[in-house]
């Protein structure tokens, strides 16, 4: 796609006081004891919110969570990382994210940045295809993509922590939202306008899928054109807990996504309390790094998905439910936590919930938000 030069009003100087206190965290993790053999877990069709880790053979309504509490200014921590709540160098806490659009084509594999990344987006994207979304803010990929275009849903996600948008133009929705919210709500780096010194494309792929960046060449230029440095206490973060000790950890857990152009599978490891990732089979491994890609979190939201030929004539564009409510489940240290995630607006943050209504808390780490169509059988197993 040709998208035109994106002009940039005059830079803005953001200056975020820094704030001084002592605030202790103490969070509780809810400890399921896996049972001695305990049988698949299977969504089929829309699933419940809020039911139990194991599966009732029959329907039962979907649970109604109490209202989700307004926003409030969260507090700095100091030397808390405010997208993985780990425990960092205070100059890398609280730096921009930067969010990065990645092809999922299957010529596009290995892709490159997996492991540098606080949080990890997947959802449905054109042609039947997935596409990633990788934010990074206390850790940096000297290699980086293949990177695409955007599309709107996620750039509502990148919008929730006012990240720096890195992306190869966009569609027409995408791109007027981008244009319209630029320095509000995130700072647009576009490899087809302002931003294009901070990509290359490399000679051992084809164009389109050969686009590369790197965090430090991203993170200099959302300076250049206006973007903050650091993210100020005024967005919400989530709750995060420090790792169980080794004994009140499930022993395993597997974990199968499909979607149409490939497998996700997830291997949990109990010593190092990790998710071990595989696309179609195979051990994923990062090229930047030469690792197996693994996460501490694995989130699956549930959201209504299909394809519009009107949004953009000659394109049958995705369409994602991505705000509003819908089924969660929310897996760490080898366990399941089904509930609710609610998002109220485009900027307002997805945040999770168990049938009870209170604030789902992830373990202090990497987390993979896989974004699936409702009706897609997800399989967990013990």
């Amino acid at each position: 796609m040709t998208v035109a030069s994106l002009r940039h009003p005059s830079r803005r100087t953001i200056a975020i006081s820094a704030v001084a206190l002592a605030v202790v965290l103490v969070g509780a993790v809810l400890v399921l004891r896996p049972a001695t053999s305990v049988p698949p877990v299977v969504a089929v069709a829309d699933p419940s919110p809020g039911r139990s880790a194991t599966p009732s053979p029959s329907p039962s309504p979907t649970p109604t969570a109490t209202a989700q509490p307004s926003p409030t200014v969260t507090p700095l921590l100091s030397g808390v990382a405010d997208l993985t709540g780990a425990h960092v160098a205070d100059a890398l806490a609280h730096r921009l994210p930067i969010a990065v659009l990645i092809d999922d084509n299957r010529i596009a594999r290995p892709q490159s940045g997996f492991n540098g990344a606080s949080l990890v987006y997947q959802a449905p994207a054109d042609g039947g295809e997935t596409r990633y979304m990788f934010v990074y803010q206390e850790g940096d990929s000297k290699d980086i993509g293949p990177v695409r275009s955007g599309r709107i849903y996620f750039v509502h996600w990148a919008s929730e922590i006012h990240a720096a948008i890195a992306h190869y133009g966009g569609d027409i929705i995408s791109l007027k939202y981008i244009r319209d919210h630029n320095k509000a709500l995130f700072t647009n780096v576009d490899a087809l306008g302002s931003g294009a010194r901070a990509f290359h494309r490399i000679k051992t792929r084809h164009a389109p899928h050969n686009g590369y960046t790197l965090t430090k060449a991203l993170r200099a230029m959302a300076i250049k054109l206006g973007g903050p440095a650091t993210i100020g206490p005024e967005l919400f973060r989530r709750p995060f807990v420090d790792a169980s000790p080794l004994g009140s950890r499930a022993v395993s857990q597997a974990i199968r996504i499909p979607y149409r152009t490939g497998v996700i599978d997830y291997r949990y490891d109990r010593a190092t309390n990790r998710y071990l990732r595989s696309v179609d089979g195979h051990a994923q491994i990062d090229p930047a790094d030469g690792k197996r890609v693994t996460t501490t979190n694995v989130v699956v939201l549930f959201q209504k998905f299909h394809t519009d030929s009107k949004i953009e004539p000659g394109h049958a564009r995705p369409v994602v439910g991505d705000i509003g409510k819908g089924a969660a489940w929310v897996f760490r240290e080898g366990k399941l936590v089904k509930g609710i995630w609610r998002k109220a607006d485009a900027t307002a943050t997805t945040r999770l919930f168990d049938a009870a209504g209170v604030e789902i808390p992830l373990v202090r780490g990497r987390t993979f938000f896989q974004i699936v169509p409702v009706g897609t059988r997800v399989r967990a197993t013990s």
